[in-house]
C-alpha cells in the first residue's frame, strides 16, 4: 500500500506540474466516507488561495489529467465537494496482496527504520515500597508494548527498570517494618507518620523475626534491606505474571556511590547554575529561560528526585542509545523538563529522548468506582487484578485507550465471556479461523500456493482485504507516535471485518477453487492477527 500511495502521490504532483500549479505538500489518506473511494487528497483546497479559484474547479482540472493516464491499480478518479480528489483502487490490487502476506508470514508488517539502531525504554520504575498497583500495571504494559513496537521496526531494545532506593520513601519503609517488628514482639514503638500500612509490612516483619531473631536494635539496617529485597522479589514476580521481562535493573544508590551525582553538581556549580539559599541547594533554571528556580537539595539535606534522575539520564545518554524513551505517570509532568534542562546545561544532546506521560486508572465495578489509596491497606494490587480478569485482558485494556486519557477499567466488561469483551472478540476471531482451517483439513482441503485470488470479489472480502493491506502502515504509525492503542484499534477493526465476512461468506463450499481462495484469505487474516497479538503480548488460543 505504501508503494501504491507513493505512485499516486507522484501522479498527482505530475498533474499539478502539467497545469502549471504551484507545488504543495498534500495528504493522501482514506476518506471519512469509504463510498467516496479508497484514498483521497486535499491538494485542491491547499491551492485555492494561490490560484484564486474554487477548490472544486481545481480538483476537476487535476482529476481530468489523472483520468487520462490512471496510475497502476487505480480504477477511477472522482471529485467530491468541497474539492477532494478521490481514488478508487482496483480489486486486483487487494487480491494480489494475499500472496505477499502469506509469503511474509510472521514478518508481515515489519519495518526497518530501526535496523542497526538501539533503544532504551525505561518503564514501571516503581520504588520497592509495596506491591505493584493497577497504576503501575498500566505503565508496565504500555512500556512493554512500546518496546515491542520498536522491535517490530528493527530496533534492538533494552527494557530497563530504574528505582530510587536512597530517599525518604525507603527510610519510611524501613521504619514501618521496624514498628511492626516491635509490635509483634509486644514492645511499644511509634509508627512513622505517612508510614506504609499494608499487611505486607507485617509479613516482612514476621520474616525478619524468623530469620534474624527478636533482638534487633532500633535502627538496624535489616529492616530496610529485608523490606527492599522482599518487595522487589514480589515486584519481579508480578511483572512475570504480566509477561514482562527486563534486560536491566538500575538503582539510585549507584549514582551516589560512584560519584556521578557529585560530579554533575560540581559541573553545574562551575557554570554558576547551582547556588545555596535558606540552607537548600537550588538549580538556577531562571538563567535558562524558566520562570522559577528549582530545589535540587532540600534544607534537610535530602536531594529531590531531579538530582539522581539527572545522573541516571546522563548515564543512559553515555551508553550510546539511538533512542531513549521514558514512560512516566502524569504526575511527573512538572519534573522531567528540569532533568532535560540540566542535561542540556551539561552539554548533552537530548533530542533523542522522548518522554511519554500516561494518565491514571480507575477500576469500575457495577458502575461504581473501586476506592483505592497508596499507603493505606486498601489499594488494589496488580496481582489481584490479574487473578480476577487474566493477563490477556489486563494487557489489552491497558493499551486500548490513548495513554493521554484517563482509563476507566470496567471489571464487569473485563470478565464478560462474550463478544462485548474486546479481548474475547479478538481471540475468538483467531480461534474461529483455526477451527475453519481444521475443518478444511479434515475435508481434504489444505492451503495451496495455487489459488485464484480474483475469485475473492464479494464486497465483504474486498472490505476485509482493504484493511489487511494497511497493517504495515498502521504499525509504522504506531511507531511514529509511540501509541500502542493504534495496534489495538487496528486489530479490533480487522476482527470486526472478519466476523462480518464470516457471516456472509462460507469458506468451505462445493466450489473447490473458491474454497482454496477463501482459505488463503482467512489464513492471511490469521497471520496478521497473530502478529498484532504478539506485539500486544496477548495469547492466541486455538480453541475457545
Amino acid at each position: 500500500m505504501k508503494l501504491l500511495k507513493q505512485q499516486i502521490s507522484k501522479a498527482v504532483s505530475t498533474s499539478i506540474t502539467s497545469l502549471s500549479y504551484p507545488e504543495k505538500d498534500f495528504s493522501l489518506a482514506p476518506p471519512k466516507n469509504p463510498d467516496f473511494g479508497d484514498l483521497s487528497t486535499n491538494i485542491s483546497l491547499l491551492l485555492t488561495r494561490d490560484l484564486k479559484k474554487s477548490p472544486l474547479e481545481i480538483a476537476n482540472n487535476i482529476a481530468n489529467i489523472l483520468n487520462q493516464n490512471l496510475p497502476k491499480y487505480v480504477s477511477k478518479v472522482t471529485v467530491t465537494p468541497p474539492g477532494f480528489i478521490n481514488f478508487k483502487i482496483s480489486d486486483s490490487f487487494y487480491q494480489s496482496n494475499i500472496t505477499t502476506i502469506l509469503d511474509a508470514g510472521n514478518s508481515y508488517g515489519k519495518g526497518s527504520v530501526g535496523k542497526r539502531k538501539t533503544a532504551n525504554v525505561e518503564f514501571v520504575s516503581a520504588n520497592p515500597t509495596g506491591p505493584l498497583t493497577v497504576g503501575h500495571g498500566r505503565n508496565a504494559v504500555l512500556g512493554d508494548t512500546v518496546s515491542s513496537i520498536l522491535e517490530w521496526q528493527g530496533f534492538e531494545v533494552t527494557r530497563e527498570y530504574y528505582f530510587n532506593d536512597a530517599g525518604r520513601q525507603m527510610r519510611i519503609l524501613g521504619q514501618s517494618v521496624e514498628a511492626r517488628y516491635f509490635e509483634i514482639l509486644g514492645k511499644e514503638f511509634k509508627f512513622p507518620d505517612d508510614g506504609y500500612e499494608g499487611s505486607y509490612i507485617k509479613k516482612i516483619a514476621q520474616s525478619i523475626i524468623k530469620d534474624k531473631g527478636s533482638n534487633l536494635p532500633s535502627g538496624d539496617s535489616n529492616f530496610k534491606e529485608k523490606a527492599e529485597d522482599s518487595i522487589f522479589e514480589d515486584i519481579k514476580k508480578s511483572l512475570l505474571n504480566l509477561g514482562i521481562h527486563f534486560n536491566q535493573f538500575t538503582n539510585e544508590k549507584t549514582f551516589y556511590e560512584n560519584g556521578e551525582i557529585d560530579k554533575f553538581l560540581g559541573e553545574l556549580r562551575s557554570k554558576e547554575l547551582i547556588y545555596e539559599k535558606k540552607n537548600a541547594t537550588w538549580f538556577k533554571t531562571t538563567a535558562l529561560g524558566m520562570e522559577k528556580d528549582r530545589v535540587f537539595i532540600k534544607s534537610s539535606g535530602e536531594p529531590t528526585y531531579r538530582v539522581p534522575d539527572t545522573a541516571y539520564h546522563r548515564n543512559k545518554i553515555e551508553r550510546g542509545f539511538d533512542l531513549i524513551i521514558d514512560i512516566f505517570g502524569a504526575d511527573h509532568a512538572d519534573t522531567y523538563p528540569d532533568v532535560l534542562l540540566a542535561l542540556k546545561s551539561l552539554g548533552l544532546k537530548t533530542d533523542h529522548i522522548r518522554v511519554l506521560l500516561y494518565q491514571f486508572v480507575t477500576l469500575i465495578r457495577g458502575g461504581e468506582k473501586v476506592k483505592m489509596s497508596t499507603r493505606k491497606a486498601n489499594f488494589v494490587t496488580m496481582d489481584e487484578l490479574v487473578n480476577e480478569v487474566g493477563t490477556d485482558v489486563v494487557r489489552y485494556f491497558f493499551v486500548m485507550r490513548s495513554m493521554n486519557t484517563h482509563l476507566d477499567f470496567d471489571l464487569d466488561l473485563a470478565t464478560d465471556q462474550s463478544d462485548k469483551n474486546p479481548v474475547f472478540y479478538l481471540q475468538y476471531a483467531h480461534a474461529r479461523i483455526c477451527n475453519i482451517i481444521k475443518h478444511g483439513r479434515e475435508s481434504g482441503l489444505e492451503l495451496s500456493d495455487k489459488f485464484e485470488s480474483s475469485l475473492l470479489s464479494h464486497p465483504e472480502e474486498i472490505n476485509l482485504l482493504r484493511h489487511m493491506v494497511r497493517f504495515p502502515e498502521f504499525m509504522e504509525l504506531a511507531y511514529e507516535n509511540l501509541e500502542p492503542q493504534i495496534v489495538a484499534n487496528y486489530l479490533q477493526e480487522l476482527a470486526t471485518r472478519f466476523h462480518k465476512f464470516y457471516s456472509h461468506c462460507h469458506v468451505i463450499t462445493d466450489d473447490l477453487d473458491l474454497s482454496k481462495a477463501r482459505l488463503a484469505l482467512i489464513t492471511s487474516v490469521n497471520m496478521i492477527l497473530l502478529n498484532g497479538l504478539n506485539i500486544l503480548g496477548i495469547s492466541a488460543p486455538e480453541r475457545m
